[in-house]
Order: C-alpha cells, then sequence, then structure tokens
C-alpha cells in the first residue's frame, strides 16, 4: 500500500512536470499542493475550497474553522476552465471531499470570456463533479463585485444569475451570494474599505463578512 501511493504521487509530479512544458497553468502551485499532499495527505471528507486567488490569499481560513478539516487549495488568477481541463486530477478529486466551495469565475470574465463561458464551465464541472463524487455537497459562490474590475460588472452579475438558475432545485448544489455581506449599507456597490490596496482581493474584514456567510454551510 506505501509503495502504491508513493508511486502514485511520484507519477503526479510527473504529469505535472510534463503538463508544465506544455501550458499547464500555475504548475508551480499544483506542484507545490502536491508536495504539501506527499508529507500529510488530507483524509477523506475533508472540506475542500478551491478555485482562483480569493481563496489562495484567504491567509486565515483554516484557523478561521480550525476545527473543521478544511483543505485551501486557491490557485493563482485561477479560471473555471482551469479546474476542468487541468486540475481535477490533482487538487479535488484525490481528495474525495464531502463538501466543495467553489470560487471561479471572476478571472475567466476579466481575461475576455463571456457569462455564458462562465455558465457553460460550470456545468462542466458540476457534472464532472456528481461522476466522480455523487454524494459531495457543491457551493458556488458568487463573483464579486471587485471594485478594480467595475466595467466587469454587468456580466459578473449575469454570470451569476446564469449559474443561479442552474444551480435551483438541484440535490446538494447551492449558490451562495457573498455579494450582500460587502456592499455599503443601503447600495449595491461594494465598500472598498473590505478590499485590499489592489481593490481586487479582500481584506482580513472582507474576509470576516465572507466567514459569517459561509460558517452555516461549513458547519
Amino acid at each position: 500500500m506505501r509503495l502504491r501511493y508513493l508511486l502514485l504521487i511520484a507519477a503526479l509530479f510527473f504529469s505535472i512536470k510534463t503538463f508544465a512544458q506544455s501550458g499547464f497553468p500555475y504548475a508551480d502551485e499544483i506542484r507545490e499542493f502536491k508536495h504539501h499532499d506527499s508529507l500529510k495527505f488530507p483524509k477523506p471528507d475533508g472540506i475542500l475550497f478551491i478555485g482562483s486567488s480569493s481563496f489562495r490569499l484567504w491567509n486565515d481560513l483554516e484557523q478561521r474553522f480550525a476545527d473543521k478539516p478544511i483543505i485551501k487549495r486557491g490557485v493563482g488568477g485561477c479560471e473555471l476552465s482551469n479546474i476542468i481541463n487541468f486540475y481535477t486530477p490533482y487538487i479535488l478529486f484525490p481528495y474525495h471531499p464531502r463538501k466543495i466551495f467553489i470560487y471561479a469565475g471572476e478571472n475567466d470574465i476579466a481575461y475576455g470570456h463571456s457569462a455564458d463561458s462562465v455558465l457553460v464551465n460550470f456545468k462542466k464541472l458540476y457534472r464532472m463533479i456528481r461522476k466522480k463524487l455523487p454524494k459531495a455537497q457543491i457551493y458556488y459562490l458568487s463573483i464579486k463585485p471587485s471594485p478594480s474590475r467595475v466595467k466587469y460588472r454587468d456580466d459578473d452579475l449575469r454570470a451569476n444569475g446564469q449559474v443561479k438558475n442552474y444551480i435551483k432545485g438541484k440535490r446538494n448544489c447551492m449558490y451562495l451570494d457573498m455579494n450582500e455581506s460587502i456592499y455599503k449599507p443601503g447600495t449595491t456597490q461594494p465598500d472598498s474599505a473590505l478590499f485590499r490596496a489592489d481593490y481586487l482581493h479582500l481584506n482580513s474584514k472582507g474576509y470576516d463578512r465572507w466567514q459569517k456567510v459561509l460558517e452555516p454551510y461549513v458547519n
């Protein structure tokens, strides 16, 4: 059993190295995750946070839910298509999580993809998860209205609405509206005081707001 595990880890490292030579996105970050996995592999039935840098830069995520088996796998400028085409064999399916929190879609639109493509890719990812992990609970976090990306706001809202409608009524799948928690009181505009200096990523106060929304579902 131990030998088979070591061979699997070696195969994963080799595959990532090979992909890196052919455009595997953020290969160094995936390689680092697999290195940590080789030292201490997460137990099955954990709670996986997968997606873009809004998860990667949530530095105290594990401490905020200290009594829960959190697996944080946020990746650089991750898009939904990256998860589908590259990451599921490395930082999703091997963990056999019971809950999967997904934050991806914001970069897709900022990099020139349409709201429709966000929906198409979420559908693909949903079907992939359902096939491999039929009992896992899936949570899709709404695309946040980052002040530095205000010109994409209409597309973000459209993508959120389409994903929300697709998820509606699906068993073990939920759309989480994160945006109201970071609006200025009485408005539908983001509170810039909840963001870092880049006005793209949340600061600690912003993550306080996210935590309050997520707590009932993580717990």
